[in-house]
């Protein structure tokens, strides 16, 4: 019903007058089995809005936060999966931070693995240092070669 021919591009009973339509690539329902057990769709919007709860104040861009999403996203499309845990979604994301910003990867890690104390931020914060240092070693090596 309606007064456009949606085979066509142009509208005939307003002559010559265009629409553009929009076709989107339907991704099959993905369920996120969550610690406790149970399932629930995946949620783009609760995944971006536990990002930008790390991200406040710090130099990570809207554009790189919906990169996350949608590298997640892909990456679950791309191996054909159906379900996925919390776990390798939460891990996902820390490895992401991780490259762009220590502050948000401590954030995020401190909410998704529960610390109870300073002493379990210490331990992020050292493991993160070291992971660093071995990095900023390794490319002094390859740059000496």
């Amino acid at each position: 019903i309606g007064c456009c021919d949606w085979s066509s591009d142009v509208c005939s009973s307003d002559l010559g007058k265009r629409f553009t339509t929009y076709e989107m690539v339907e991704r099959p329902l993905l369920m996120v089995k969550k610690r406790d057990g149970s399932f629930e769709p995946f949620d783009r919007q609760k995944l971006i809005t536990g990002i930008f709860n790390a991200i406040k104040k710090r130099p990570v861009s809207v554009e790189q936060v919906a990169a996350i999403a949608e590298g997640i996203e892909q990456q679950c499309a791309n191996a054909m999966r159906s379900t996925v845990t919390s776990v390798d979604i939460g891990n996902w994301v820390m490895e992401h931070l991780k490259r762009i910003d220590a502050v948000a990867y401590i954030r995020f890690a401190s909410v998704y693995e529960d610390f109870t104390d300073v002493a379990s931020f210490v331990a992020a914060i050292s493991a993160l240092d070291e992971e660093t240092a071995a990095a900023k070693m390794a490319e002094s090596k390859e740059q000496g070669e």
